[in-house]
């Protein structure tokens, strides 16, 4: 009884502390406990009832045609006009949520393996889904949910929109594993930061510590922090719970530039500043356009005194033209301590392309004149 008030007096202490930070964030949404993670699962499995888009004649999808009819106590070996018109091999994919129990229901998502165009309407056989271990943790089966559409005529034209060659099962996953957690054995918990810095790792052990006492919390490096818990079990979800909910207004972040060489997006931070610097940007654009003029030669002979004319071979010249056109270089001024609004204002009043941009970053990375990372993804 005594043990009970005194974590109501705890939940009460928590909930006043984190009133009125309307600004502040959640430990449950910068951290994550050690070892409370999520297992990925994979199976390959036979996807049937296709509408003729499945794989075919394809050796694997007949195999596993065969096999399938064998365990049901068919006889294989007289069937010779099988056709995987109608079905397609296919990888099945789901993730098992930690602390899923046997007998609860997960989502899988089916891929094609083969040649099948699309799974719309096609049905998932039972298939077992493993770990990295090697075990069988869930066993999937179901109707698919495809949001791809794709058609193909006589000629050879097609329409394909979305993907119509993955589907999900919503729920077509049975958990058969429990697997093994020492969640309610360790004597502390490790809490991991989504992104490691080290004034967030002191900020979170230091409010944990001023609602649960000194040295409850300690923080381990710029990504964890050490947290004592009860040693009693059964007080460990309810202690849990209080933690996850404690809040911090966290430091503000190192500057970053972030580009993306794939997209063209860049994200640029908002601590990100620039010492006084000078850029000229211009654009030079070269064309060269290939033609060939084609000259019909003629070939002449004279036979007793009468020149007489033929056609000959056509002769191809080449024929180059270069052009070059180039905008005038724009010059602007970065003054010292500017912010980001002003960095952009800038750029993009030289209208500079995403390209540009980047040349334009790396370029003040090297002159020393931009404070912050440039991290290429």
């Amino acid at each position: 009884m005594i043990m009970r008030l005194l974590y109501l007096c705890l939940i009460a202490l928590v909930t006043f502390m984190t009133m009125g930070k309307a600004q502040a964030d959640r430990l449950k949404d910068l951290t994550s406990i050690a070892g409370v993670r999520s297992n990925q699962l994979v199976g390959y499995g036979l996807v049937v009832g296709l509408p003729g888009t499945g794989d075919g004649s394809s050796t694997l999808t007949l195999q596993s045609m065969k096999a399938l009819i064998s365990q049901l106590g068919m006889n294989t070996s007289s069937i010779l006009d099988l056709n995987g018109k109608n079905s397609a091999a296919v990888i099945v994919t789901a993730e098992l949520p930690a602390f899923s129990k046997p007998g609860q229901r997960i989502d899988v998502t089916v891929s094609t393996l083969g040649q099948s165009k699309s799974l719309r309407g096609g049905t998932l056989l039972m298939t077992p889904l493993m770990g990295a271990d090697g075990e069988t943790y869930a066993v999937a089966q179901g109707n698919l949910l495809v949001g791809g559409l794709g058609v193909e005529g006589d000629d050879g034209s097609s329409l394909i929109v979305n993907i119509p060659t993955v589907g999900r099962v919503p729920g077509g996953g049975t958990v058969e594993r429990l697997i093994e957690t020492t969640f309610l054995e360790t004597d502390n918990l490790v809490l991991n930061l989504h992104q490691g810095d080290f004034s967030v790792t002191n900020q979170v052990a230091e409010a944990i510590n001023d609602i649960f006492g000194s040295d409850v919390a300690v923080p381990l490096d710029a990504r964890s922090v050490r947290v004592r818990a009860p040693l009693d079990p059964s007080q460990k979800v309810s202690f849990v719970s209080m933690l996850e909910n404690i809040e911090i207004e966290p430091e503000r972040t190192s500057a970053r530039v972030v580009v993306n060489a794939r997209t063209g997006t860049i994200v640029i931070g908002g601590d990100v500043r620039v010492t006084p610097a000078a850029v000229t940007h211009g654009s030079l654009t070269v064309r060269v356009d290939e033609n060939k003029d084609i000259t019909q030669a003629n070939n002449l002979a004279v036979t007793d005194g009468v020149a007489v004319t033929a056609a000959g071979e056509a002769v191809a010249t080449a024929n180059t033209e270069i052009t070059v056109e180039e905008e005038p270089a724009r010059a602007f001024v970065f003054d010292p301590g500017i912010e980001l609004s002003t960095i952009v204002e800038a750029i993009n009043g030289v209208g500079a392309s995403p390209a540009d941009l980047v040349a334009i970053l790396e370029a003040l990375r090297e002159a020393g004149s931009l404070r912050a990372e440039l991290v290429v993804i």
